[in-house]
């Protein structure tokens, strides 16, 4: 496939680094509803890592709802992709009114805390126009 990769030096989890990563795929849209993920096997042999560990991942996956284990199909992308997204908008509102709670207590007003998060949104949106 070579879209789902770990990095073998860091500090996370293998099997954590792999949820994050097949999320991130299809909030990206990468992978799409009910697109086949690949076989525990082959995606072990791919990266080189224990088949227990893509199985944990996978399982972790499924419990979240994020992919569906189909006998005699393998695990595909549930097509309900938009819950996911909506868990991970509410995820990143949770940061920004910490960030901002923060931001107050250390006597950082809105307009410049509006001004970090605008500068932050342009300098990320520059990266992906370089890529």
């Amino acid at each position: 496939m070579g879209l789902i990769t770990v990095d073998l030096r860091d500090r996370k989890q293998l099997w954590e680094q792999l949820v994050d990563n097949v999320r991130d795929l299809i909030l990206q849209g990468e992978l799409l509803p009910d697109e086949k993920l690949p076989s525990v096997r082959s995606l072990a042999r791919e990266l080189g890592i224990n088949p227990n560990t893509i199985q944990k991942a996978y399982s972790e996956l499924e419990r979240q709802g994020v992919i569906l284990t189909l006998p005699g199909r393998g695990s595909v992308v549930t097509s309900k992709t938009d819950d996911l997204m909506q868990r991970q908008k509410q995820k990143m509102r949770d940061e920004l009114a910490l960030m901002a709670a923060r931001a107050a207590e250390i006597g950082i007003t809105r307009s410049e805390f509006e001004a970090m998060a605008q500068s932050a949104w342009r300098a990320e949106k520059g990266k992906e126009e370089d890529v």
